[in-house]
């Protein structure tokens, strides 16, 4: 039986998500919207990848309101702030089996999503790669980082067979795909990279080959990585490895002249994940009563 994958939110991630399914002879939908649907439509999907080299991807497109038919597994890939405008999409694309999996940056969104489609299994997730809309249609994935991590919070019961046929699917698209033991641990690792990663970056506005030299740049890295560590300490997280040890590792591997979304939106003027990657971090810091002097640093120039 072919498995159904809709892609709602088609950026970076999203679209490379897409791409590699696609590649590998999956039914594949996509939710997007103006000209980068339009360009898909007509043209398909360019490809540009570190990891597949260049490719047209014919994928079906559309937007959320065309959308009319049951899938069986919705990777969720918009930016956090646009949750609420989704969950009508999910509930009318859902069958009784399917199961939806949320990979945005920031933390808890599984749960959030759970609460307001509750007859639909969801998941949590977190991606690490660097990837983005590099033209309308076309999608860039740069470097070798590719790995989707995904799983079940442990008060969910979801049968493991459902899991391996997703993460079997993903592996053969090679996309590295690790079904998590403790998805609420890794979602927050996550979001305290990709929060170290995102705000530093903005701050100082440089590309992460400036965070791999040492420097002002990659102290504050380090700074932002230890304070998140104990406000996740502080949560109970039971992190396998040091946050500054673990997040120093996977940013060392980025390609020097990548940059987060966030840092794109915030010199476009567009809206940004600034709540979610910053500021929730002061006020996590503040219930649990961790000193976050890096991020309030941070947040002077974005408040």
């Amino acid at each position: 039986m072919v498995t159904k994958y809709l892609i709602i939110g088609t950026g970076g991630v999203g679209g490379s998500i897409a791409g590699f399914l696609a590649l590998g002879g999956h039914d594949v939908t996509c939710i997007a919207r103006g000209v980068h649907l339009k360009a898909m439509q007509e043209n398909g999907m360019k490809l540009k990848s570190g990891l597949k080299g260049e490719h047209v991807v014919r994928v079906k497109a559309c937007t959320s309101e065309e959308y009319n038919a049951k899938a069986d597994v919705i990777f969720v890939c918009v930016k956090g702030y646009s949750i609420d405008s989704i969950t009508e999409l999910i509930e009318r694309a859902s069958h009784e089996g399917t199961i939806v999996i949320p990979i945005l940056n920031v933390y808890g969104t599984g749960s959030k999503i759970q609460r307001k489609v509750k007859n639909v299994t969801v998941l949590d997730g977190c991606i690490y790669i660097v990837g983005f809309v590099s033209a309308p249609g076309e999608i860039t994935q740069m470097g070798t980082i590719f790995r989707l991590v995904f799983g079940a919070r442990k008060e969910d019961n979801v049968p493991y067979e459902k899991l391996l046929k997703v993460q079997n699917d993903l592996q053969e698209c090679g996309i590295k795909a690790p079904i998590s033991d403790d998805i609420n641990r890794d979602t927050f690792v996550k979001w305290s990279f990709i929060s170290a990663m995102a705000c530093t970056g903005a701050y100082y506005d440089v590309p992460m080959g400036v965070l791999q030299q040492e420097g002002k740049e990659r102290d504050t890295f380090i700074g932002l990585s230890r304070e998140s560590g104990a406000i996740g300490k502080a949560m109970g997280i039971k992190f396998q490895e040091d946050t500054v040890t673990y997040n120093l590792k996977v940013l060392d591997k980025l390609d020097p002249h990548s940059t987060a979304s966030m840092q794109k939106d915030i010199s476009k003027g567009h809206e940004s994940e600034v709540d979610g990657l910053l500021f929730d971090f002061i006020t996590r810091g503040e219930e649990l009563g961790i000193e976050t002097p890096t991020y309030r640093k941070i947040a002077e120039k974005f408040r």
